[in-house]
């Protein structure tokens, strides 16, 4: 228990100071680029080539990332991240004109290239070292449900301080949480367990077909010791069938997520005239909203209607609250919405799901690749809804509907849904979860 304190306040420390600048980062973009406007093309085409850029450095670096903290620990890679997530920061602090937010802007697109998502997804693989199966999804709820509290409380605080001392006041808090986790958090050890899962997708489960005695099978059937490569994540894929629903859940769950927090924003901008304050507002509530769900509701229903059921519930949530976003007609309608949404839910049961299909010295390597998948749908998001946001916001929208690319949102997560209705939670430990052949042996 003490160590998985020690991994949230570490959380809860670095994305407090992001959270503490991200309400007042449309503000700061539309001065530098666009002063006195609240519409502008070139600020959404900005956000969504940073967004395929960093999405794209994502799906080359988080495998290898995830691989190298099942060699050197977890804690040795997180400060990797956490380190180069400062120095963004201190751009702002320095000043937010037109050529400080360029260089924030490139920083911004190197850093994240390097290390976006790496610190969620170390985190993910930490608790998955350190709790049981049963208590998994509880234990993600519970990092989830810190991280919704560092942004309320950030936010609060950005309400608070003036932009001049938030921008200053975020990279010390940043460089806080680096200290913070190096000196209280303790490796997890995952070379020294000696529980394991009792069907892990990369281990020697099944590989007896291929002519290969204990040793050299865990030898062989253990990529997390190279460079993941394509063919051992289709290796993953064919294996097991729960963990081949859940990427494409994840893949339409991930562009959907990404895609919401441009288009509702710049929407809100447009139509509502939003500022810096009631984006602050959304943030909280959503952040209110997210403690309560994931670290009391979570266990509550996981118990009574188990992880597949809630995954589909919140996607359908989702779905009904980006319809409602499409249409807001009033400044309190995305506060009413962002009250009664379930939806972030689903991300914890998802990462339980697939957490559970590997064993605790594999979850580096698969923890990067699902976070892989993310990127790869982040990298598309963009160059699909960017361009749709911007068309229907503009007067040359083929028909009056601004909040039209929000709809499709909604729709793309109605089409994760599908795979998340075909999970079904095979409790006997059949083998129609993992399906192993003579083919996929790796060669040598």
């Amino acid at each position: 228990m003490g160590n998985l304190i020690h991994i949230n306040m570490s959380l809860f420390l670095s994305n407090f100071a992001s959270m503490m600048v991200f309400p007042a980062m449309m503000d700061v973009t539309m001065a530098a680029l666009c002063p006195g406007k609240d519409e502008c093309a070139l600020v959404i085409y900005l956000s969504g080539f940073q967004q395929s850029i960093i999405g794209l450095g994502m799906v080359m670096m988080m495998p290898l990332i995830g691989n190298l903290s099942d060699i050197y620990g977890r804690k040795q890679m997180l400060t990797f991240p956490m380190t180069l997530s400062i120095i963004p920061l201190v751009i702002l602090a320095c000043g937010r004109t037109k050529n400080f937010f360029y260089a924030y802007y490139v920083l911004k697109i190197l850093t994240g290239m390097l290390t976006g998502g790496s610190l969620l997804c170390l985190a993910v693989a930490y608790v998955a070292d350190i709790t049981t199966e049963d208590k998994r999804a509880a234990a993600l709820g519970m990092v989830m449900g810190f991280l919704c509290a560092s942004s309320i409380g950030a936010t609060l605080v950005a309400r608070v301080l003036s932009s001049d001392t938030m921008f200053q006041v975020a990279p010390v808090i940043s460089l806080m949480a680096l200290v913070y986790m190096r000196v209280f958090l303790k490796e997890s050890n995952i070379s020294n367990h000696n529980e394991h899962l009792e069907r892990p997708i990369l281990t020697n489960s099944g590989l007896e077909n291929c002519g290969l005695s204990d040793v050299e099978s865990s030898r062989k059937a253990r990529p997390s010791r190279k460079i993941p490569s394509i063919k051992d994540f289709i290796l993953l894929v064919r294996r097991s069938r729960i963990f081949s629903l859940a990427v494409v859940i994840t893949f339409f769950n991930s562009l959907a997520e990404s895609a919401l927090e441009g288009a509702a924003m710049y929407f809100f901008k447009a139509r509502l005239h939003y500022n810096k304050d009631e984006f602050a507002n959304i943030i909280t509530i959503l952040g209110i909203v997210g403690i309560v769900d994931q670290i009391i509701l979570v266990p509550i229903l996981i118990r009574f209607i188990g992880e597949y059921k809630l995954l589909s519930y919140s996607l359908i949530s989702g779905f009904l609250s980006t319809l409602v976003y499409s249409v807001a007609w009033a400044t309190w309608v995305p506060y009413v919405v962002a009250t009664f949404s379930i939806f972030p839910i689903g991300v914890t049961c998802l990462t339980s799901i697939m957490s559970k299909q590997f064993g605790r010295d594999e979850q580096g390597m698969a923890q990067g690749c699902i976070s892989a998948i993310s990127s790869f749908a982040s990298i598309i998001s963009p160059m699909i809804f960017s361009t749709l946001t911007d068309l229907f916001l503009s007067d040359k929208a083929p028909f009056d509907y601004p909040g039209f690319s929000i709809l499709c949102v909604g729709i793309t997560m109605l089409i994760a849904l599908i795979p998340s209705l075909l999970i079904e939670f095979d409790a006997s430990g059949s083998s129609d979860n993992v399906v192993i052949s003579n083919d996929d042996c790796i060669e040598p």
